[in-house]
This record gives structure tokens, C-alpha cells and sequence, in this order.
């Protein structure tokens, strides 16, 4: 039967948000593709309509059942997402030196994509049934090390740095808030000064070169470089109330590389300007608090700690790439929420808002 203390406590606010952030996105997306040259790309605008009605379906059916029930299937759905990796690696749509998708007929799926919601799920489980005061020691934390590596190590591969590093990130957020014990915490931090040198010889030629080019982007401004320069340029004629919608030039002019994807900030800010950016920033802040709100008010372990998680995944995504954008931090192709072309992400997204709304309309269940 139908619990209509469930209407009570949902969450209109969080709903709006999302869906204000989602067609503010579109409106960008739809600007950077009808202003190209020689000829407007209006199929990736209609792919991302399909992409982001699939989402909205996706999200209502995440919030629909009682997220606890992910406690429960969190194993498979782990273990589901790594044969989906593996998959990929053996099978996968080859395109730009990566074999990333898997292709489902008309539409392909980046399993890496879903490997963020897989990853959040694991470790909520383990964290909620065995947290305590004094912290994780290191070999408490043997488990989820191992659990986290096996899909870093697999999109690492395919290869796929942003999204690898990015599901890094989200491990290491929800590991700290769970805290770690005091002695195990420095020895990590040392061990990871020590083995941040040795990465280096493990990177591939043109990830050495975004680094190099990020801390000089003149090394290559015909090459490497030619992405932060030409972001940079866009941001900075955006000025205060910027160009005006669909008359940025350096989109026109298909100066700024990969505009519907990770340089979408660059045309948001050519044509909105500095206070179009802080408005859309702001946005994205206002939903990180609202997810660490939610987490605060949970009465439940596994419920706090995906909360947040996915929280740590919607900032994480949004610092960095507009780092990206800005030249402060290396283009590994982080897309931004509801706003970058991807099905996958926006259905990565939309599944991320749900688990935050499902947290936050049964927290009545909980007192």
C-alpha cells in the first residue's frame, strides 16, 4: 500500500533544483551546438533530450523504492558493474584511442559512468556496519581499498583518467568522513607523497603532456595547449554580463575545442558572463549543501554515508571541471552535472539526485 507520508516528506525543493540546473544546461548545450560552424550539430542536442527524458524516468524509479533495499543488493549490483568494465575492455566501441561504451543497439552505455553509483553503494555498506569512534585502522581498510581498485584499475584501462581518478576521489571523501584512525591516516599520506613520483612512469604519453602543458600551457599552444588557451580566451571576453545568448564568438568561430562536452563552462561564460557563471555556480552549491543537509539529518548509517558520497561526486565533478576550463587544474575530461553532452552521465546524475531525494523523503521512517 501506498505510504502518503512519502508525499509529506518529498523533497519539491531538491526536485526544482535539479531540474532548474538540468535546463539551464540544456539552454548551454543547445547554444554551443547551434553555434558551430559550417553547419549547427542539432542531433547531439536532440540525443541529450532523449538522454535527459530517460534520466527524469530514472530518477523518479530511484526514489520509488526504499533505498535501504541497496544494502541489501549492493554486492551484485558491484559485481554486475565490474562484468560490465571487464566487458567493455573485451568488447567495447572503440572511438578517440578509448574503448569506453558498450554499444546497446542505437545508444551507447559508459559503464564507468554507472561505476560511481556501483562504488557508493559498496562502501556505504561496509562503512555502516563496522564504524566506530576511534577511526579505521589500516587493515579495516584493506577491504575497501580492494574494492575501489578493482574498477579504478579497469577504467584506467579502457583508458579513462578523469572518471578513474574522479571515483578516487569519492572513495577517499567517504572514507575521511567515516574517519581513519590518527596513526593509520599520517602513514597513508606519507605513502601517498612517496608513490605520487612513481605515477608518473605509469601515465601514457599524451597524460604526461596534459600535465606538462597544464603547468605551461605556451609549451604547446598549436597543440596540447590549444584547449586551456582558447578556454581561457572565452572566459575572459565573457566579462561581467557577457556576449549574449548564442552570440559567443570563439564557440562560432570553432575556436574552443570540445565545447558540448568539457568545455561547456567556457561557452556558458562567453555568452553569460561572469554573472551567468556565478549563477549556475551557485546553483551547483546550493545543491552540494542541500545534500550535505540531508546526510545531517539521516538517522541512519548506510543512509549518511551515500548521501554522502553522492554529494562528494556532484562537487568533485564541478571542481574540477571547471579547474579544467580555467587552466587550474589538468584536462582529464570530467564532465559537469545535467550540463556536459553524455547520456551516461546525465543518467549517472539523475540516479545520484534520486538516492539524495529517497534518503531524504523516508527519513521519517527512521525516528
Amino acid at each position: 500500500m501506498f505510504d502518503r507520508r512519502l508525499l509529506q516528506y518529498f523533497d519539491w525543493g531538491l526536485l526544482g533544483l535539479a531540474t532548474l540546473i538540468g535546463c539551464s544546461g540544456l539552454l548551454i548545450l543547445y547554444s554551443a551546438v547551434t553555434a558551430e560552424t559550417p553547419a549547427p550539430q542539432m542531433r547531439i542536442f536532440y540525443k541529450q533530450l532523449i538522454w535527459f527524458s530517460g534520466a527524469l524516468v530514472a530518477m523518479v524509479i530511484t526514489f520509488s523504492f526504499n533505498y535501504k533495499l541497496l544494502d541489501r543488493w549492493g554486492q551484485i549490483i558491484y559485481i554486475g558493474c565490474i562484468i560490465l568494465l571487464v566487458w567493455v575492455l573485451l568488447f567495447g566501441k572503440s572511438a578517440g584511442g578509448s574503448r569506453r561504451w558498450l554499444a546497446l543497439g542505437p545508444i551507447s552505455v559508459q559503464p564507468s559512468e554507472l561505476a560511481k553509483i556501483a562504488i557508493m553503494i559498496a562502501l556505504a555498506r561496509y562503512y555502516s556496519k563496522d564504524a566506530h569512534i576511534r577511526g579505521f585502522t589500516l587493515r579495516e581498510l584493506f577491504r575497501p581499498a580492494i574494492l575501489t581498485f578493482i574498477p579504478f584499475i579497469l577504467i584506467l584501462k579502457q583508458p579513462d583518467l578523469g572518471t578513474a581518478g574522479l571515483l578516487l576521489l569519492i572513495a577517499g571523501s567517504m572514507t575521511v568522513f567515516v574517519k581513519i584512525e590518527r596513526r593509520s591516516f599520517i602513514y597513508l599520506l606519507v605513502s601517498a607523497a612517496a608513490v605520487v613520483p612513481m605515477v608518473w612512469f605509469l601515465l601514457r604519453d599524451y597524460q604526461k603532456r596534459r600535465i606538462l602543458v597544464f603547468l605551461d600551457p605556451d609549451l604547446d599552444p598549436l597543440g596540447a595547449g590549444y584547449h586551456i588557451i582558447q578556454s581561457k580566451i572565452a572566459i575572459g571576453s565573457g566579462m561581467i554580463s557577457g556576449k549574449g545568448f548564442l552570440k559567443g564568438t570563439q564557440n562560432a568561430l570553432s575556436f574552443l575545442p570540445e565545447e558540448h562536452t568539457d568545455f561547456i563552462f567556457s561557452v556558458l561564460a562567453e555568452e553569460w558572463g561572469f554573472v551567468g557563471s556565478v549563477i549556475v555556480v551557485l546553483l551547483f552549491l546550493m545543491l552540494i549543501f542541500w545534500g550535505l543537509n540531508i546526510a545531517q539529518g539521516c538517522r541512519e548509517p548506510f543512509g549518511t554515508i551515500l548521501v554522502v558520497g553522492v554529494t562528494s561526486m556532484f562537487f568533485w565533478q564541478v571542481i574540477i571541471n571547471i579547474g579544467m576550463t580555467m587552466g587550474l587544474m589538468p584536462v582529464v575530461g570530467v564532465p559537469l552535472p545535467f550540463v556536459s553532452y553524455g547520456g551516461s552521465s546525465v543518467l549517472t546524475t539523475a540516479i545520484g539526485i534520486g538516492l539524495l531525494m529517497n534518503v531524504s523523503m523516508r527519513r521519517f521512517l527512521l525516528k
